[in-house]
Formats: structure tokens, C-alpha cells, sequence
């Protein structure tokens, strides 16, 4: 992913809302299969990682090495990830939405 992608990523993500939380348990089976939902449905998604820093060091970490996907952004507690979809689907992948508007 080069600059310009990340930076219309980034514009994109700036109105997103976290979708997938991933608190204590780290990352189950059940997050793991819900990230992975929302990231075939929308590509480009926020979500939430609740703990202290060393846990979102690791929780960050074990989610950059999911197959193709990449980490766009990481402030604090929530991080921006993309995935791109095998098959976009135009009304749900934020980034095709954004494309309309």
C-alpha cells in the first residue's frame, strides 16, 4: 500500500465507528471470525482494543499477521485495518461507498 492509498484510507476511516471490540480475551476464535466477517463485507474497518499498552502491542500484532490484511492507522486503543474483499460488495465496502459520494 503506498502513501496515497493510506492517506484516502485514513480520510475515509476518519468517519467510521469501531465495529469489532476486542477486549480481555484477546483474540478468540469468535473475534477472529467477526473481524474477518466485517473485513469481507466493508474492507476498510476500525476497531477497538481494550487493555494496556503491552496487550494492544500484542492484539496489533497478531492482527498484522492475518493473511492480507494491512494496518493502515493505530491511535491509542483503535486501530484502521483493510482487507480487500474477494468480491466488493457496492452497498456494504466503505470503500466503494466512498467512491458515490
Amino acid at each position: 500500500m503506498n502513501q496515497k492509498q493510506k492517506k484516502r484510507f485514513r480520510a475515509i476511516g476518519h468517519t467510521l465507528k469501531p465495529v469489532v471490540t476486542v477486549a480481555g480475551n484477546g483474540l478468540s476464535e469468535t473475534v477472529v471470525k467477526e473481524l474477518n466477517r466485517a473485513l469481507e463485507d466493508h474492507e476498510l474497518i476500525k476497531i477497538r482494543i481494550v487493555g494496556d499498552r503491552d496487550d494492544r502491542k500484542a492484539v496489533t500484532e497478531e492482527i498484522s499477521n492475518q493473511p492480507d490484511t494491512e494496518i493502515v492507522q493505530s491511535i491509542g486503543g483503535v486501530l484502521l485495518i483493510y482487507r480487500p474483499a474477494r468480491e466488493p460488495n457496492p452497498n456494504l465496502s466503505n470503500i466503494l461507498r466512498a467512491d458515490v459520494f
